[in-house]
């Protein structure tokens, strides 16, 4: 991993560096604006009416006795959305406030706007709605491939792709089967749903949000309204965390609806228990694996059938299924694959993008059938995965060859031959124990074991989506020194973009002074903050942009450039991608491959059920470090988000009913829950990338789970095919 001065433009800010945030001061003194700090004069309040049923009938809504509130300025349902009632990232099939059916918990049904929140509260609760409640259908599985009600006019297969490679017929001397399975998570991000919005004199909105993808918002929220794009204004409001739970709409139609009725501004705040309601989740997962090796422990086969659980909409499914699907092999090299996965509408809440997008459901699969291969081979974990390990050339399951650097073997090595933690000590420390300083253990059954688990995630936008940014940057000279100025509508929701965009800046026209204005929709789309992607798609932006200003430019150096003012704008594009087959998922659908892996090392309390991680070592590839301390945060936080997956992150849902809606019952890991971490950065080259670089933040994610969950059965000799993994498991039969 390299930091340091840019060796062309002498920056010592510019790409590789370890650049300081922008914003970085200001959040550490709890001075930054987030979306939940907006204020306008005389605004009013926004809250929202929702079903207290996964799937009912509504009979009729009667707002007279809200209406009629006290400082109740609207009252609003579906017969107030003046244009098409439906919104939805890929398929408009969500209404912006239900008509006749709910299909999940919380599903929102009207909203009230007054002067004051808790106005608008008490006033949410005179709204009488008569329901007849309806049976929920909550097994994707049985919602597939049983006779469950169809929730939509299509059915209930939101989408379903096969991967056909080989002979589907091949038989292999040893072959391990499991069924694994996998909770909901939360992207649990700090802030909450938020946001401002203003009606104008033009007769549009101006509205201040929370999200990762203004452009699509405002796409939705045109069609809702009724209004032409001009009309509809979307800038970024300080975002508290996403993590893909920000992809779809929350308060965006809601709040401008009220503002446009009252004529006034309406702010709108979820508290955190209407913030588990109001966003989309990571799709639950029934895994069917079916493994088959020759007795060197070599690949012969790979079977599966894949279910994911998307709730009652359709959200990010479609993609989704097709990641799950496409990765499902793992990186590794197999010859012969039958692979289908589904995803299916049921009436448990909406499902859709959160950090790993269907990577992280067939990683816990495959990684454990690797294990479950390597004992039935007699090999050690780590050699069975180095002997099927893919690389630069390999063939993926869809056709697609990997071409570019894919080191799974030396990520592997690397963190096997790192050193191990050293043992529990004679002398009792409830520090280092498994529930640490409860003292609920002394050390009697506690158990050391050591899991391994590497990852692969596509990078950007797949399948021939129109995946582009758009950037400008205006060269001038303010007070004698050379400046630039950025403008994307790129979201920045806590991950560095801002910095990294900075850096660019100074690397290609060796300007220090560079300002990134506020992301909004005045400029052209930039995509989404998802997929890994902005820092290969907007920072290639970025680039070229600087490229046609120094291109501009000429001979002048920057300070020459006087009173003239260079500005350029660029709409750049990675390399294209293919629809996959729908026969046999054939296709070269992805851009990018990014790759991980874990070392874990856990101690459990055989007797209570109790699991410490000691260490959670990782290498990945980064293709370059664009800033080596952000790279090692993202590495850092993706594998705390895989952690809670493996040990205690999950929404429980009975009935369709969300059982654990708040922080006190649905469990994040925190500092004391996060070991130390021993990371090995690469920087491989991606000859198709700017600056040669590989998104960073998903892969951490995808196999920090598996091995984790791996050093468990390690330790306890159990099977433990679910995940997050409870004291009962460990310690039932």
């Amino acid at each position: 991993m390299t930091s340091g001065t840019d060796t062309r433009t002498g920056s010592a800010q510019g790409v590789g560096s370890d650049a300081q945030r922008p914003d970085g001061v200001v959040k550490v003194r709890g001075e930054f604006a987030y979306s939940s700090d907006l204020w306008h004069e005389d605004m009013l309040w926004g809250a929202t009416l929702r079903s207290p049923y996964p799937h009912a009938r509504i009979e009729g809504i009667d707002i007279g006795e809200a209406l009629a509130a006290p400082g109740v300025y609207a009252v609003l349902t579906h017969a107030d959305v003046p244009g098409v009632n439906r919104y939805g990232l890929e398929h408009p099939d969500q209404p912006v406030l239900a008509e006749d059916l709910v299909r999940y918990e919380g599903e929102p049904v009207a909203v009230v706007a007054a002067d004051h929140p808790e106005t608008a509260r008490r006033a949410m609760q005179r709204i009488r709605v008569e329901y007849t409640e309806l049976e929920p259908v909550t097994d994707a599985e049985l919602a597939v491939t049983g006779d469950a009600p169809a929730l939509h006019p299509e059915g209930n297969v939101v989408r379903h792709v096969p991967i056909r490679r080989g002979d589907p017929e091949a038989r292999a001397e040893v072959v391990v089967r499991g069924t694994y399975r996998i909770g909901m998570q939360d992207q649990a991000f700090l802030g909450p749903e938020s946001g401002l919005a203003v009606p104008a004199e033009d007769g549009g909105v101006d509205l201040y949000v929370a999200t990762q993808w203004l452009h699509v918002d405002q796409r939705q929220v045109v069609a809702a309204l009724g209004l032409p794009a001009d009309k509809v204004r979307l800038t970024l409001g300080g975002v508290g965390g996403a993590f893909g739970g920000r992809e779809d709409l929350s308060i965006q139609v809601h709040a401008c609806l009220l503002a446009l009725h009252t004529g006034k501004p309406v702010k709108m705040v979820y508290n955190r228990a209407e913030s588990f309601y109001g966003h989309v989740h990571r799709h639950p997962a029934t895994l069917h694996y079916e493994h088959g090796a020759d007795a060197d422990g070599r690949l012969v086969y790979v079977r599966a059938r894949i279910f994911l659980d998307g709730g009652a909409y359709a959200s990010s499914t479609p993609a989704v299924v097709a990641n799950a699907a496409t990765l499902g092999v793992g990186p590794y090299a197999a010859p012969n694959v039958v692979l289908d996965c589904w995803g299916a509408y049921t009436n448990n809440p909406p499902c859709g993008a959160m950090r790993g997008f269907g990577a992280v459901q067939a990683a816990f699969a495959y990684e454990s059938q690797m294990d479950k291969l390597a004992a039935a081979c007699g090999l050690d974990p780590v050699e069975l995965r180095l002997r099927n390990a893919m690389s630069q050339g390999t063939v993926m399951p869809t056709g697609q060859v990997v071409d570019s650097a894919a080191p799974v073997a030396e990520l592997l090595r690397r963190v096997r031959d790192k050193p191990v933690p050293a043992p529990l000590p004679a002398e009792l420390d409830l520090r280092r124990m498994p529930g640490g300083v409860s003292n609920t253990t002394h050390g009697e059954g506690v158990v050391r074991g050591v899991g391994y688990a590497v990852g692969i995630k596509n990078i950007c936008f797949s399948e021939g989506f129109d995946d582009y940014s758009t950037a400008r940057v205006r060269l001038e000279v303010i007070g004698g020194e050379p400046a630039a100025t950025v403008q994307t509508a790129a979201c920045e929701v806590g991950q560095g973009l801002v910095t990294v965009l900075q850096q660019i800046v100074r690397t290609e026209l060796g300007v220090e002074q560079v300002t990134i204005q506020p992301m909004d929709t005045s400029i052209g789309n930039a995509g989404s903050t998802s997929a890994s992607r902005q820092t290969y798609v907007t920072g290639g932006a970025v680039r070229a942009a600087c490229q046609a200003v120094r291109a501009a430019l000429g001979p002048l150096s920057p300070r020459e450039l006087g009173d003239k003012v260079l500005d350029e704008t660029v709409e750049w594009r990675h390399r294209p991608t293919e629809a996959l087959d729908p026969e046999t998922g054939a296709g070269n659908a992805h851009v990018q491959y990014g790759f991980a892996a874990h070392r874990a090392v856990v101690d459990v309390d055989t007797e209570l059920g109790l699991i410490k991680v000691v260490a959670l070592d990782c290498a990945q590839d980064v293709g370059k470090a664009m800033n080596p301390q952000a790279v090692l945060g993202q590495i850092q936080g993706g594998s705390a988000q895989g952690l809670g997956l493996a040990v205690m992150e999950e929404i429980q849902t009975e009935g369709g009913r969300i059982r654990n809606p708040s922080f006190t019952d649905y469990l994040i890991p925190t500092v004391l829950d996060m070991p130390p971490m021993d990371i090995d950065v690469l920087e491989l080259a991606d000859p198709h990338a700017p600056y040669g670089l590989r998104g960073v933040g998903e892969p951490p994610t995808i196999s920090s789970t598996p091995a984790i969950v791996a050093a468990i059965r390690a330790a306890t000799g159990k099977a433990l095919e679910r995940v997050p993994v409870r004291p009962e498991h460990i310690i039932g039969e």
